[in-house]
């Protein structure tokens, strides 16, 4: 289990192997989501401020790209804190959420209003490993359209942060019930791209897990990801920072997992099409680790 302060407002150990050998690159956090998160808006410095040593131009909120020199992810050191989580997803891609975003970022488009297409190759993937009609807890899954085997589960229940409310063949899981009701399969899918302790959130996860449960967990495989670049290069190719607040690389995820207690089962990429730029997920089927 991570031995990290999950309190840092900053990071300065990785967030997946705990190690200190991390680089450093300026960056900035794009406008929607420092307003969101700091309440910070992009102010114009102008002649008129009579400041000696600034430029004039914009100022929108700094940051740095850390990057694992050992185990390769990239990450943005704000690690935002629980409320700050909340007002980033507070009623997530609702009217007032889409506005807000649009008015920063005009060419914004929703890829969510349907379900996404390539679930149904992750369901083809994982079918062999469960029963036909799975009991699934889906943590992080906002309203469950993206859920894995919707319409064809025994039980779905879903567990989120956003508090959005949840499609037809679903229900809100209840925490206090995690390891008395049996899951077939526990899956995180494209969550872990967005939280600030990844190791707290798989730790959320464990007591979900029985010995004859299957957690699947995926996330983007960031284009930047894919690159073939030098080990330890790719953290300075990255100068902002959006609702992915981490990009995973392959070792990353393993060490991630193995520190969690889980042992991988199989593992997939697949191509995907939902925004973001992101043409691939990896996913990962795992268990919990067996003395």
């Amino acid at each position: 289990m991570s031995t990290m302060t999950p309190h840092e407002l900053v990071a300065t150990r990785c967030i997946c192997c705990d190690g200190d050998n991390l680089s450093s690159t300026p960056a900035i956090v794009m406008p929607f989501v420092a307003w969101r998160v700091f309440g910070h808006t992009p102010v114009e410095i102008t002649p008129e401020w009579g400041m000696r040593d600034l430029k004039t131009g914009t100022s929108y909120t700094v940051c740095r790209s850390l990057e694992c020199r050992d185990c390769g992810v990239v990450f943005l050191d704000d690690r935002f804190t629980d409320a700050q989580m909340a007002s980033l997803y507070e009623d997530y891609r609702d009217e007032r959420y889409l506005r807000e975003r649009i008015g920063y970022e005009p060419g914004f488009v929703s890829v969510y209003d349907e379900r996404h297409a390539y679930l149904d190759t992750v369901e083809e993937w994982l079918a062999p490993h469960v029963p036909a009609r799975p009991a699934v807890l889906d943590f992080g899954g906002s309203d469950g359209a993206n859920s894995p085997f919707l319409g064809r589960a025994e039980y779905l229940h879903i567990h989120d942060i956003s508090g959005v409310e949840t499609v037809d063949g679903t229900e809100r899981a209840d925490p206090a019930r995690f390891g008395t009701v049996h899951y077939d399969l526990v899956s995180c899918i494209e969550t872990l791209e967005h939280v600030p302790w990844p190791a707290d959130t798989l730790a959320q996860v464990i007591p979900a897990l029985d010995e004859n449960s299957l957690f699947y967990v995926e996330m983007p495989y960031e284009e930047l990801m894919t690159r073939e670049l030098p080990f330890g290069t790719a953290g300075a190719l990255k100068h902002h920072w959006h609702e992915h607040i981490n990009f995973y690389s392959r070792e990353s995820v393993r060490t991630l997992l193995r520190r969690a207690g889980l042992e991988i089962v199989a593992e997939h990429q697949i191509p995907v099409d939902i925004g973001y730029g992101v043409k691939f997920t990896q996913g990962y089927l795992t268990r919990l680790a067996r003395n």
